[in-house]
């Protein structure tokens, strides 16, 4: 089938306060194990490739961006394939040319000035071609950055964000924060409340990784939609392949120690995809 529109479903999930998974793809057989577990669950999914993911692949765009397109537009449940985090505008806007439906622009390491005017520029030119943006307002005028737990959005710089720049999703800074490997973030559930009630676009959870599975239920509730994990992932692919190979040390084959991880990935994107949509 063809791609999903990000719009569609996260506008829909938003009005029947679900959660919309969105899991990053490091290596491809994570897209494999992420989409094999949407079609299980029976659940649209969004497979995100991040700016740091394409360096790892060398900085080649084209071999895993075209393996994302591919796993999304032959899913059987719908995907949507979105750039995640890229502060290159060129790469946006390749990722665009490629197949993406979806980018998000981080202009949040930028003044608040520049941030707004790149992000309208960058998002005018993805609606004029049907695409999609996402972005990050940053923390306006904070020492620590948009990523630090204690950075709070404010809700009236988020309204005056989305008017100026038009984005179709907003990430925002709730509580969370990215590369947690525990899950002991607090996020601030009536900040997401009196944010969502300020902006017209559905709101964005970066740092999801952190977050317990009662926290997470509590800020879909509040108003969050697009549940961005990564770091979580990770830590349970690791765990299984440490675990193999520890347990025999012969084992030279990477199939044999990838498979249980890729397993462990696929039984927990299907278990929070259900979980984030109230099943």
């Amino acid at each position: 089938m063809t791609q999903a529109d990000i719009r569609t479903l996260s506008t829909q999930f938003a009005a029947e306060k679900k959660g919309l998974g969105a899991f990053n793809v490091v290596l491809l057989e994570f897209g494999e194990a992420i989409v094999a577990a949407a079609e299980e669950a029976g659940l649209p999914v969004i497979l995100q490739l991040s700016q740091n993911a394409v360096k790892y692949h060398r900085g080649r765009l084209a071999p895993i961006g075209k393996g994302v397109i591919a796993l999304a537009e032959e899913a059987r449940v719908p995907v949507v394939a979105h750039l995640d985090h890229a502060e290159d505008i060129d790469l946006c806007k390749a990722a665009v040319d490629l197949g993406f439906t979806s980018v998000m622009y981080d202009g949040s390491h930028l003044s608040d000035e520049e941030n707004r005017r790149t992000t309208a520029e960058i998002t005018a030119w993805c609606h004029a071609r049907g695409v999609a943006v996402e972005a990050e307002l940053g923390e306006v005028g904070g020492k620590n950055g948009v990523h630090d737990p204690s950075a709070r959005t404010n809700p009236q710089d988020a309204a005056r964000f989305v008017n100026d720049t038009g984005v179709d999703l907003l990430a925002v800074a709730v509580g969370s924060s990215h590369t947690m490997t525990t899950r002991t973030a607090e996020l601030d559930c009536q900040l997401i409340s009196e944010i969502r009630d300020a902006i017209s676009v559905p709101l964005v959870l970066h740092g999801s990784s952190g977050v317990s599975d009662e926290g997470m239920r509590a800020a879909i509730e509040a108003g969050m939609t697009k549940i961005n994990v990564s770091t979580h992932l990770n830590v349970l692919y690791t765990a299984q392949v440490r675990a193999v190979l520890d347990a025999d040390e012969k084992i030279v084959d990477p199939r044999k120690y990838g498979k249980p991880g890729n397993a462990a990935v696929e039984a927990e994107v299907a278990r929070l995809l259900r979980w984030y949509a109230g099943q």
